[in-house]
């Protein structure tokens, strides 16, 4: 009988410490979760992209052993639960495929102007102030206001969407308020959407809505999910992928400096800060449907597996001094938006939205400081998302 592991989850601040030190000693192992059940948790590079492309390990609809189904009417837990990143092929497939259509790259680069200049609308409002929250007053603006334009979400009701998705994403280490939150958003999904039958416009949801391919469609549920998923997916990893990267630069201002005076390291500058301290600590979560070898462990049948992306994106093994920021190190894939199927079909939007945020804060605010040391700065609890809970600075220095 294996011996179960230690919750590793349980300080965000000492989360890289505890994930070397499994991939160190037992880089798969089985482990203790929040929610009061267990998890085997994969660790190294190797192991990760093994287990994100094996059809044996299939997604699950449960957040490690915390289910939201028997909390909220069904009709509700059905809705929430037919998007992409929550289903296993043929219906992942099909789902893709469909979606693909709507969500493509010239739309996505379409959207750069427009990115540019919400950027400076926003960095306008706090071009006068001696010290802001930089993911209240920007990381979080930016992203919501992108996605809620591309899919033709009123402005109005962005407010809104912060604190229902602060409430999903932090479900299953605070359940009291996930209900409430599905709820709510799920009525809100299905009102927008009747308005957009009504009166279609050009924009991501109408697309969604007339989206087909040799007759098939999206179903309600379908359509309130893929909206479901990409409200989510589509803002919470960018304001952790603009949070956690203007920590890293700013927390040795030499390392800023260089940004500001350097802006063609920007796309390398991403993709290090994806490797580094990527927006997402843990793919969503798989369930093994049969006995899985894997690091020289058998998981077994209807074990909960969660792959530690943040972990795999450190393995000395695939990077060279991998606990070392570096903006000039060479190009390697690393597995922050994943791998396989279920690769981040909103990758390329979130990569173009932290170049303009990253971009636009070096040139309008070249002495931007830390209003406090780093280590005060405060990381959300979270399953699945890596993200700061507050970014203090000062923007003139």
């Amino acid at each position: 009988m294996s011996t179960v592991a230690a919750n590793p989850f349980g300080s965000p601040a000492d989360l890289h410490r505890v994930l070397a030190d499994l991939r160190r000693q037992s880089p798969v192992v089985e482990v203790a979760l929040p929610t009061g059940s267990t998890g085997w948790v994969v660790t190294r590079y190797e192991d990760a992209q093994r287990a994100l492309g094996d059809p044996r390990l299939a997604k699950m609809t449960s957040a490690g052993g915390f289910s939201y189904r028997d909390m909220i009417p069904e009709d509700v837990a059905r809705a929430v639960g037919r998007h992409m990143l929550a289903l296993n092929p043929p219906d992942h497939t099909r789902l893709r495929r469909l979606v693909s259509g709507a969500f493509t790259a010239r739309r996505v680069a379409a959207l750069r102007p427009r990115i540019e200049e919400l950027a400076e609308e926003l960095l306008d409002g706090i071009a006068g102030a001696d010290e802001v929250d930089l993911i209240d007053r920007f990381a979080f603006p930016l992203p919501i206001q992108v996605i809620c334009e591309l899919l033709g979400v009123p402005a109005e009701d962005q407010a809104d969407f912060r604190r229902w998705t602060d409430a999903i994403v932090t479900g299953p280490m605070n359940p009291a308020g996930l209900p409430p939150a599905l709820i709510a958003i799920v009525g809100y999904i299905r009102t927008l959407l009747a308005a957009k039958r009504e009166q279609p416009a050009d924009d991501l949801l109408s697309a969604l809505i007339a989206v087909h391919e040799q007759g098939d469609r999206l179903t309600d549920d379908e359509l309130v999910s893929m909206v479901y998923l990409f409200l989510i997916a589509g803002h919470e990893t960018t304001v952790n992928l603009i949070g956690n990267g203007m920590l890293l630069l700013l927390a040795e201002p030499a390392r800023w400096a260089r940004v500001v005076a350097q802006p063609e390291l920007l796309p390398g500058t991403i993709e290090e800060v994806l490797r580094y301290e990527g927006p997402v600590q843990n793919a969503s979560f798989r369930t093994a449907t049969e006995p899985v070898e894997l690091g020289g462990q058998i998981i077994p049948e209807g074990a909960l597996v969660l792959v530690a992306l943040l972990s795999a994106n450190r393995d000395a093994d695939r990077f060279a001094e991998p606990d070392r920021l570096d903006l000039d190190r060479p190009a390697i894939p690393n597995l922050a938006f994943g791998h396989g199927i279920h690769y981040c079909l909103g990758a390329p939007l979130a990569r173009l939205e932290g170049q303009i945020a990253f971009g636009a804060l070096a040139r309008r605010f070249p002495d931007l400081r830390l209003a406090v040391p780093p280590e005060e700065i405060g990381w959300r609890s979270s399953l699945l998302l890596r993200g700061l809970s507050a970014l203090p600075v000062r923007p003139r220095g």
